[in-house]
């Protein structure tokens, strides 16, 4: 088993890789809207990029450290409640990868490779856009475990 604790070092590069985007306060907007039970969409794109960062480490893994937890990062960044009754989120699954896609690329500008490795982090529910990159693969499968990991506890809880 991976020990899931970041060394010091280790916490000091992965916050020098977000310091660009933890202050936006489009980033910051993410605190206000519930990923799974009482844990914020914030809260769980950055238990994902911790996540994907520790692994890609750990079992040297090799993807580009940098897109991978700005990816990670931004894989939620769609700023709407999507457990509201409302039509447009009926299909929130399908959909929230493309409109995160563009809210990463309005306001910070990523680029292409980025931007496939959110479009395609919820295969294979979207099943056309199929993850084509190491950094893509890892995003997919760490944001699986960690929304299956947040949804269980949830309803430990009760």
């Amino acid at each position: 088993m991976v020990n899931r604790k970041l060394t010091c070092e280790e916490q000091e590069q992965f916050d020098l890789l977000l310091r660009n985007y933890r202050q936006h306060e489009k980033i910051q907007e993410m605190k206000c809207y519930i990923q799974h039970g009482a844990i914020s969409t914030y809260d769980h794109v950055e238990r994902v990029a911790r996540l994907c960062f520790l692994l890609n480490r750990r079992l040297r893994l090799g993807a580009d450290e940098k897109a991978l937890v700005t990816g990670a990062f931004m894989h939620d960044f769609y700023l709407y409640d999507w457990h509201e009754n409302d039509r447009s989120h009926r299909l929130h699954g399908y959909h929230h990868p493309d409109t995160s896609c563009r809210n990463a690329v309005l306001y910070f500008q990523v680029g292409e490779h980025i931007q496939q490795m959110i479009r395609s982090h919820m295969w294979p529910l979207t099943l056309t856009k199929l993850p084509l990159s190491r950094e893509a693969w890892i995003l997919c499968l760490v944001d699986k475990y960690i929304s299956t990991a947040e949804t269980f506890a949830m309803r430990k809880r009760g």
